[in-house]
């Protein structure tokens, strides 16, 4: 098991875009091939990666239709976490964690792509991995529920008390307020 290399379970053709391409033709890509993230490249050079949580939070924050023509690369995350082919499948599950991603690009000479790997692609290779990947994800959760607990956030459904509106609410310096209002607070 410590010798299985990224490179033998990786994905090496994954769906790659040019940075240019609109977000709505990515949700397009993605729904056509079934695939959860893609690849922004040029020539071999890895440039970013966008996953449909990046088109979703894009879509629920900007609130404006136009945003679905902005190209891939401005949404792309400037520090992008990577994988060398010759570590080991525990090294990627480790950084996966760490880093709270399910996927990898596979670089090699500081960012030439060479693929993807995910944890489908884990799981396909070495089902027994299941476990831990699943008490990783339970810690995660438990994780995100102590940060909300000492946040002290609670979430409610009703009419904001700054604009009027129907949304979901949190209680912000006493007052129940919508997102919007919470982040012109």
């Amino acid at each position: 098991m410590k010798k299985i290399l990224v490179s033998d379970v990786m994905t090496r053709n994954p769906i790659t875009i040019s940075p240019k391409t609109s977000l709505l033709e990515c949700a397009k890509i993605m729904v056509r091939k079934r695939v959860g993230s893609l690849i922004i490249k040029e020539n071999k050079k890895l440039l970013g990666i966008i996953s449909e949580k990046d088109i979703l939070w894009a879509l629920v924050k900007k609130r404006n239709p136009s945003v679905l023509k902005t190209e891939a690369i401005k949404l792309s995350p400037k520090k992008i976490i990577t994988i060398n082919p010759n570590a080991t499948i525990e090294e990627a599950i480790k950084k996966m964690n760490k880093q709270k991603f399910d996927r990898l690009p596979v670089v090699i000479n500081g960012n030439e792509l060479l693929g993807i790997v995910t944890i489908k692609d884990i799981l396909a290779f070495h089902p027994e991995y299941y476990p831990e990947l699943d008490e990783y994800a339970k810690i995660r959760e438990e994780q995100e529920k102590l940060k909300r607990i000492k946040s002290n956030v609670r979430v409610f459904e009703g009419i904001c008390e700054e604009c009027g509106n129907w949304s979901q609410l949190s209680r912000v310096n006493g007052m129940l307020v919508c997102e919007g209002c919470n982040e012109k607070i």
